[in-house]
């Protein structure tokens, strides 16, 4: 008899219990990327602050910025498999894990920062975005204008003929190896923490990158020249593992919504700053920039986008989005 009182009693007070244990319980979220004190990192601070003011303790959040918990490869396979709840990075390093990444990607579809933040807040194309990855076990939960693309080279280079035979690092994207190939380099996607040893030992002449990542880790203490294409804005995206996501509470998952919509309109002006301010960063520190001719302009952005329209041709479920990305863009340049 006095067992079973017992065990009454303790299964009473469990059941108690058990919505108080839900209630107090906290979960870790982690936050990784490859960058430091670029606008990646930015965002990141901002949303922790912002989830915090939502749900307090109920989520601690931890950021790893500067390739911390591992190199790009590593970060991207940690968010599928939910070792890392958040990886932030631009789209061209996702396009292995979906290939509809690319269509942020391609040269010219955004020409000022301006059209990156607009086109993803349209109402319509936000919710679309967020979910197009479930399937890869992905949402999107933040999405920022990162900087435009540059290429950083060891030697000095003026003129698109000036890339020739030259080996430069790019975004795992098609729509950033692609381009170096029809400028006649040869591409190698590689990690940022691989980069400087390479470029130092001989093995990469450039990279192709923003241009707030090479004032961050002073790359000016490596080589001197830029050449600035601007051929593409880069875009960075916040995954979240979906799996984790859905095991959060509703209050949770709301708040971390809400939270990266937040950050982004927070880090937005600051981001377009920043850029304005690498760029006296690198003169500053002996740093060269040079600009194309406006032939040479000319002739590279209507190559690129030729080979833009072949690559999206031939895969109908990248052209898709980026048709869906393109009406945002266009609607949003309506006066």
């Amino acid at each position: 008899m006095l067992v079973r009182l017992l065990r009454s009693a303790l299964l009473t007070t469990a059941i108690v219990l058990a919505p108080l244990a839900a209630t107090q319980a906290q979960t870790t979220m982690k936050l990784a990327s490859a960058t430091i004190n670029d606008v990646q990192h930015e965002w990141q601070k901002v949303f922790a602050s912002e989830l915090q003011a939502r749900v307090g303790d109920a989520v601690k959040t931890e950021i790893y910025p500067a390739s911390q918990l591992g190199a790009i490869p590593r970060m991207a396979e940690g968010v599928l498999l939910g070792t890392i709840e958040a990886f932030t990075t631009p789209t061209s390093f996702m396009t292995n894990v979906d290939p509809r990444f690319q269509a942020f990607d391609v040269p010219g579809l955004f020409k000022t920062p301006e059209d990156v933040h607009a086109a993803i807040h349209d109402p319509e194309y936000r919710g679309h975005m967020e979910e197009m990855f479930l399937d890869k076990g992905l949402r999107v939960i933040g999405a920022i204008y990162n900087s435009p693309t540059v290429v950083f080279t060891m030697k000095d280079v003026t003129t698109l003929d000036g890339l020739r035979g030259l080996k430069i690092r790019t975004f795992a994207s098609p729509l950033q190896v692609k381009p170096m190939e029809l400028l006649g380099a040869t591409p190698l996607p590689l990690a940022l923490t691989e980069v400087i040893p390479q470029l130092e030992s001989g093995g990469l002449d450039g990279m192709l990158v923003g241009m707030p990542i090479l004032t961050a880790f002073k790359y000016y203490d490596v080589g001197k020249n830029i050449l600035d294409l601007r051929f593409a804005q880069i875009v960075s995206v916040t995954v979240v593992n979906e799996d984790w996501f859905q095991s959060q509470t509703d209050e949770v998952k709301t708040a971390i919504i809400e939270a990266g919509r937040a950050a982004e309109e927070q880090v937005f002006p600051w981001g377009v700053e920043n850029v304005e301010k690498t760029y006296k960063i690198w003169t500053d520190n002996g740093g060269k920039l040079n600009a194309l001719s406006s032939e040479d302009q000319a002739k590279m952005e209507a190559d690129f986008s030729k080979l833009a329209a072949e690559v999206l041709d031939a895969e109908p479920a990248v052209k898709a989005e980026y048709d869906r990305l393109r009406a945002a863009v266009d609607a949003k340049a309506k006066p």
